[in-house]
């Protein structure tokens, strides 16, 4: 089977793509968001041709991130250098004027037309990072909750005191005020306790993390 082109035009918030044959012929093109649900979508768009290169302008700057999801999802993948594409779009259209889809196609051609494109491999200090990244941004939440959680209990315990944005210090003087003497009063100080102790693990991952 001849396999396909998908040039991309990638930015920060969405991608544009278009689909060519060996031939130039169009064959299809869409706008995703680089999201997860996004990257999802276009990645289950381009299943319908089996045989595919995927071609990025500028793999290495700003759209690198994007060629490097594709490349560990097992894509091949070629960097289509900015100056070709502009070429191409100037030849095609008789203006360098820029848009996503002119972008798109433009970079789609050079990768038909160019053989001796860089083929991508997987950054593995790249992946490395998003990791860490994608790790720091899930603890972010955690101590988000853990914060939530904690300042309601402390408003139960000492109305009138609660502050919004409460640090770890502040949270464990105003628990050691508070001597409840019945039951509940008690298991609510324990378990605001408890949140205090997960909240300082998660502020140390956090800051291991960002390391």
């Amino acid at each position: 089977m001849e396999h396909v082109i998908i040039g991309v035009d990638p930015h920060k918030l969405s991608a544009t793509i278009e689909v060519v044959d060996q031939h130039e012929k169009f064959l299809g093109s869409g706008r995703f968001a680089t999201d997860r649900a996004g990257y999802k979508a276009m990645r289950s768009y381009a299943k319908t041709w089996p045989e595919r290169v995927w071609a990025v302008e500028g793999a290495n700057g700003v759209e690198r991130p994007l060629a490097q999801r594709l490349l560990e999802a097992g894509e091949q993948v070629v960097d289509v250098p900015a100056k070709l594409a502009a070429r191409v779009r100037l030849f095609d259209t008789g203006h360098n004027r820029k848009s996503d889809a002119r972008d798109a196609h433009s970079i789609a051609i050079v990768a038909v037309r160019t053989n001796t494109l860089r083929v991508l491999q997987v950054d593995g200090e790249l992946e490395a990072l998003r990791m860490l990244t994608d790790r720091r941004e899930a603890l972010t939440r955690r101590r988000v909750q853990a914060v939530d959680r904690l300042q309601a209990l402390l408003a139960e315990l000492l109305p009138g005191q609660a502050k919004r944005d409460i640090t770890t210090g502040q949270a464990k003087a105003m628990l050691a005020t508070v001597r409840p003497r019945d039951i509940a009063g008690k298991t609510r100080r324990r378990i605001a306790a408890d949140e205090l102790t997960e909240l300082v693990a998660v502020e140390a991952k956090i800051k291991k993390a960002t390391a």
